[in-house]
């Protein structure tokens, strides 16, 4: 099960990855220009820290076929573990089978519908990413869709995964991690909140407060 980061943002980055197991980073056009630098020196600075064995899914500009297949060629061409995502819109689908004939990897983005999920992996798409909460702002179902995509993509043995994305809290990446997910994004907030816990915290503080009041403090256990 694969776990990415959603952000742009190096400290976050830098932070989360010397903490977590992570498996690479997710960007998309908005979350580059709020970091104010160029899609290629960001992704090289991503690089600089995850290293160049780790998936980073980045996204093209274009919304036209001829301007994604170019995007998308020059992209594939900076790193080995690039993937290039392709909303999936008609111009989109259209990219998506062409660049996948010619062998990159393409991650099918702004899904929100299991016919889309269904028509992206059928055109070669190696991820597809679902937008949960962005469903559930609208009284969409976003687990569902997910669970949905999940089941088609299993019964008909395509050789694509569901990456999961946006997540605005911890209980909808549960809800979803219950149904066998192969990869989900967070932002930094979320995957705080995945690790805390204020139990954990109080239990913490209430191991060193028993041992420092019979031992004082300052004395570790291996001593």
């Amino acid at each position: 099960m694969e776990l990415f980061l959603d952000t742009g943002n190096l400290k976050e980055i830098k932070e989360l990855n010397s903490i977590l197991s992570i498996d690479g980073v997710t960007t998309n056009p908005t979350l580059v220009a709020k970091e104010n630098k160029k899609t290629i020196q960001l992704l090289e600075e991503i690089y600089n820290i995850i290293g160049e064995d780790k998936i980073v899914h980045v996204q093209v500009i274009s919304t036209d076929f001829e301007g994604m297949v170019e995007e998308a060629r020059f992209l594939n061409n900076l790193y080995k573990n690039i993937h290039i995502k392709i909303p999936v819109t008609k111009e989109g689908f259209k990219a998506i089978k062409e660049l996948s004939k010619e062998g990159i990897k393409i991650t099918a983005t702004a899904v929100f519908t299991p016919n889309q999920g269904f028509l992206a992996a059928k055109a070669g798409a190696k991820y597809v990413a679902p937008y949960v909460n962005r469903l559930d702002n609208i009284s969409g179902d976003g687990i569902n869709v997910v669970k949905d995509i999940l089941t088609i993509l299993k019964e008909y043995n395509f050789d694509c995964k569901v990456l999961g994305a946006s997540f605005k809290n911890a209980q909808q990446v549960l809800n979803i991690l219950k149904y066998g997910i192969q990869s989900i994004t967070i932002p930094e907030d979320v995957a705080k909140a995945l690790m805390d816990h204020p139990l954990t915290d109080y239990s913490v503080d209430k191991f060193v407060s028993d041992w420092e009041r019979a031992f004082g403090k300052g004395v570790k256990t291996i001593e």
